[in-house]
């Protein structure tokens, strides 16, 4: 029997995925081990979307954080670029009708990875010297992209558009996740910090053997930096696949 594809996304982003494996013949479990939660204010964040129009360029680092943000947006600006680290936001902005047929989006580039460093490396930073640049993202996040763009001369504002937070062991998850350790099976992990929140379940949830039976486990990410937490962890039993669900599938596929 093939094992069990456990989708660690936040739950909106992980059914899409969920029903592409069920699809392939394999049973998805949807186990979302970050929950994305709405800011306590978020004046901030309408205040800087209510100045869309005088930036050059507004760049979203997640799906979550499109979503966030166009619950405060009724329009966006004719003529003010947006730019995505990969085809998952690329798909939200098109639920909020954006596409490369209503607005300049840069992304990177087809077949490369879904990150702010290839993000980067499809703008042209040397043009946005003293253009203003807003970076919508959670409230906490690499500084690589706002570094970037300053170091590029750029006028940048960074805005929290929501909070991220590891789930609370509680009686229901602890029982799922018990179960789901008990045997082998597939985890798609698409976050470090999700990783991160998994291990320090494991530990709760068996503080002698649960990160033993965590390293037992087949992962499958999509970028080097979260297979370098996994060896940090001492999580080696991993595949890193292509970026998108495209990649997870084929990933999952190589393993039949």
């Amino acid at each position: 029997m093939l094992e069990k594809v456990v989708i660690t996304r936040p739950r909106a982003q992980a059914e899409p995925l969920a029903r592409a494996v069920a699809a392939l013949g394999r049973e998805p479990v949807v186990l979302p081990l970050l929950e994305i939660q709405p800011l306590p204010d978020p004046a901030p964040l309408r205040q800087a979307l209510a100045l869309l129009p005088e930036y050059d360029l507004v760049a979203f680092v997640s799906p979550n954080a499109i979503d966030a943000a166009f619950a405060h947006i009724a329009a966006w600006p004719a003529g003010v670029p947006v730019a995505v680290v990969g085809e998952g936001s690329r798909a939200a902005l098109a639920r909020h009708g954006l596409t490369d047929d209503t607005a300049t989006i840069y992304s990177p580039p087809p077949g490369q990875p879904s990150d702010s460093e290839h993000l980067l490396q499809a703008i042209d930073l040397a043009r946005m010297a003293g253009r203003r640049v807003l970076i919508v993202r959670g409230e906490s996040g690499r500084e690589l992209m706002p570094e970037a763009f300053a170091a590029a001369g750029a006028l940048v504002t960074t805005v929290a558009a929501y909070r991220r937070a590891t789930p609370t062991l509680s009686p229901e998850l602890a029982e799922r996740l018990r179960a789901l350790l008990a045997t082998p099976n597939d985890w798609v992990i698409t976050s470090s910090e999700a990783l991160r929140g998994l291990a320090a379940l494991a530990h709760a949830l068996d503080p002698v053997d649960g990160v033993v039976k965590l390293q037992q486990q087949h992962l499958i990410v999509p970028h080097a930096r979260i297979a370098e937490t996994a060896c940090a962890l001492g999580l080696t039993r991993l595949t890193q696949a292509a970026s998108g669900d495209a990649g997870v599938l084929a990933a999952l596929q190589s393993q039949e």
